[in-house]
């Protein structure tokens, strides 16, 4: 019996080493000292998430020609990532980023050293879009991508008006970072990504982002109570930017106690519904994190798996598409790094049973 390819999601954005210090020590406390090393990347992050669950993905970027990149792709390649489209480039960096883990009342913290990279500064032409989307379903890329540099913006815009045109679909994540968007010294971060992501999302047909997202883009206050805030501001996306079919929210409350409860939000427009994840009797119960292993990456991992729901057959429905994301956003915060590794047959035990068990036997 053949078994057709799973449909092919293809990402665009930037990689970066990432260096974290050991456990929750300082920045203080661990240089002079040692520091663990991985790879991140919103768009990265869920071309490896998508590949670990079973699904087809390739991963887009530029690289410099240097034994550490060499190892970055060796390690996707390991994670069954497609490369073959990736660009090697005599000119620019590997971005890195520091990161210290928050506890407790303490937040976490990022310093960004990417300025330079070589995706960040490599032209339109230098990818072969033509071979990038060919038999591709969906193309992905997130606000991170256009806020690191004006060519990365001319990029980006190039690439999704390619696969709009060639017919993919496109998913896009807003992913607002105040540290970046830094590139028109003369307009304000949050004024700069609000003009370039307008330019995108009219070819956008599924927007991750929450409220305080579409009111930065459509620049209108939400008009519902905080109830109804979620679904106000999906709809008011949708009608500024009719070519988007669903908006996915993720959801947190973290409680006194530094517990985070998460959960998930998918409307849709064609049926005016919307879907909360995970339910239990019915009923929207969002799902407790006692252990906060890692946060970063949730929210790739959450919209790499609903663009593999969505692109299998047997989890397509909107509702338990949704339930599988959230199952996957859930997990990922088990996960030392930014890269979800974990399977499909995890994810559905918990969506299913609302609980892992201690010990596989």
């Amino acid at each position: 019996m053949n078994i057709p390819p799973a449909p092919r999601v293809v990402t665009f954005g930037e990689v970066m080493a990432r260096l974290a210090t050991p456990g929750y020590q300082r920045f203080q406390q661990a240089i002079p000292g040692r520091l663990d090393i991985t790879f991140a990347g919103a768009e990265v992050n869920v071309a490896a998430a998508i590949a670990q669950l079973g699904g087809n993905a390739a991963f887009v970027t530029a690289l410099p020609e240097h034994a550490l990149a060499d190892a970055l792709l060796a390690n996707l390649r390991a994670l069954r990532v497609d490369t073959h489209d990736i660009v090697r480039s005599p000119v620019g960096r590997l971005g890195l980023f520091f990161f210290e883990k928050g506890v407790n009342q303490r937040a976490g913290h990022v310093i960004y050293d990417r300025e330079g990279s070589s995706v960040a500064i490599l032209a339109p032409e230098s990818y072969d879009w033509e071979h990038v989307f060919q038999g591709a379903a969906w193309f992905h890329i997130s606000g991170i991508t256009p806020a690191i540099s004006r060519n990365a913006t001319e990029v980006a815009l190039h690439a999704v008006r390619t696969a709009a045109a060639k017919g993919l679909r496109v998913s896009f994540d807003m992913n607002f970072r105040t540290k970046l968007w830094r590139w028109e010294p003369e307009t304000a971060p949050r004024d700069l990504a609000a003009r370039t992501v307008r330019g995108i999302l009219p070819m956008v047909d599924l927007f991750f982002g929450g409220p305080e997202d579409v009111a930065l883009l459509t620049g209108k206050p939400l008009t519902a109570g905080p109830k109804d805030h979620r679904l106000a501001a999906a709809r008011q996306l949708i009608e500024e930017f009719p070519r988007i079919s669903q908006v996915a929210m993720t959801l947190r409350q973290v409680t006194p106690d530094s517990r985070h409860e998460l959960g998930g939000m998918l409307y849709q427009a064609s049926s005016g519904q919307v879907f909360h994840a995970p339910l239990r009797a019915g009923q929207y119960t969002p799902c407790p994190i006692t252990c906060m292993v890692d946060r970063l990456g949730g929210g790739d991992a959450f919209a790499a798996a609903l663009l593999f729901a969505l692109t299998t057959p047997e989890l397509a429905d909107p509702g338990r598409a949704l339930s599988f994301a959230t199952a996957a956003f859930c997990l990922a915060h088990s996960v030392e790094g930014d890269f979800n590794l974990v399977s499909r047959a995890e994810v559905e035990s918990l969506a299913q049973n609302g609980a892992a068990d201690s010990v596989g036997r």
